[in-house]
């Protein structure tokens, strides 16, 4: 029988453990793929990135939604009905000057005390440990966000940070930074929105997101409420998706702007285009992710190579 000294039995460790690294990395590093695996990288890399935008797109408007003083009051999870006084003013009679919200969610505001300002503001939506939502979906964990002014106002900023915050089984990790900053004038709104995130699930898959968009109110400026609203979407995102045995590394670039209402949870027009980082810019394999022609549905197409796929989303 032959033995093995100790430095030879590490060196052939090493050596397979190299081995199932680079086996294991093909898909996310390979040049060409099968059709197949082709296919495969464009939708999961599809997949998370529409179900990054919906999360975030969905922070958005709750963060917007509390009430008038920091932001449009009544998006979100703050929705309520266009009559009545809706979101005229940041000092009227509702509750706490906060919009409706579910039961379970409690929200606490804590205004500055130096100056004659209430400016920074910090607003702490707590979900508990599960609270559903009209939009069907259970959230639990913190997300904070601190104001430097109310959102409408041009330069004004929201940082939001998470804190142990999942949406159904989609855990936000507490890394993951967001920023919204309006950049528009007052004539035109605008915001722009910077985001570094990372969403894990309970099996070991994930998704890497590093988001630049910019939102702009195209229609329903010269009302009073933000449900006639319409915002279009544009700019870009890159990341990395691990769905099982796939590691793929992708980047997006919004070609026809994304359309969204804050009456509607999900996008409802609008092209993106998918592909794996390292592909070639004519590739057939650059995947086109169709939201529609407007109705409020959740689901989007996937055309790669002729091939189309329904999205499904969150």
């Amino acid at each position: 029988m032959k033995f093995f000294s100790n430095p030879t039995r590490l060196l052939i460790v090493f050596f397979l453990f190299i081995i199932l690294i680079i086996f294991s990395c093909r898909k996310e590093t390979s040049q060409t793929l099968s059709p197949q695996d082709e296919q495969l990288a464009n939708v999961a890399a599809s997949e998370s990135d529409a179900e990054a935008e919906n999360v975030f797109n969905g922070v958005f408007d709750d963060v917007m939604g509390v009430n008038a003083e920091v932001g449009m009051g009544g998006t979100g999870l703050f929705m309520r009905s266009m009559a009545g006084n809706y979101g005229i003013s940041a000092t009227d009679t509702r509750t706490n000057n906060i919009d409706p919200a579910p039961s379970c969610l409690d929200v606490t505001i804590q205004k500055s005390t130096s100056g004659t300002s209430p400016f920074p503001i910090t607003v702490t939506f707590d979900f508990g440990s599960g609270c559903l939502a009209p939009d069907g979906h259970v959230r639990k964990g913190k997300i904070i966000t601190t104001y430097t002014d109310r959102l409408l106002h041009t330069g004004a900023t929201a940082t939001i940070q998470f804190e142990d915050f999942y949406i159904d089984s989609l855990y936000i990790e507490n890394s993951t930074s967001f920023t919204i900053t309006n950049t528009g004038t007052q004539d035109r709104l605008q915001f722009t929105l910077d985001i570094h995130a990372k969403l894990s699930k309970s099996n070991g898959n994930y998704t890497e997101w590093y988001s630049h968009k910019v939102i702009t109110r195209i229609e329903g400026g010269l009302t009073i409420t933000p449900l006639d609203d319409t915002m279009q979407i544009e700019g870009n995102a890159s990341g990395k998706v691990k769905k099982n045995d796939l590691a793929v590394a992708w980047k997006a670039e919004i070609s026809d702007p994304l359309i969204k209402k804050f009456t509607c949870r999900w996008i409802s027009k609008g092209t993106v285009k998918i592909s794996r980082e390292n592909l070639s810019a004519n590739s057939q394999w650059i995947g086109s992710l169709n939201y529609g022609n407007g109705d409020c549905d959740k689901f989007a197409t996937l055309i790669i190579n002729g091939i189309t796929v329904q999205i499904t989303l969150r």
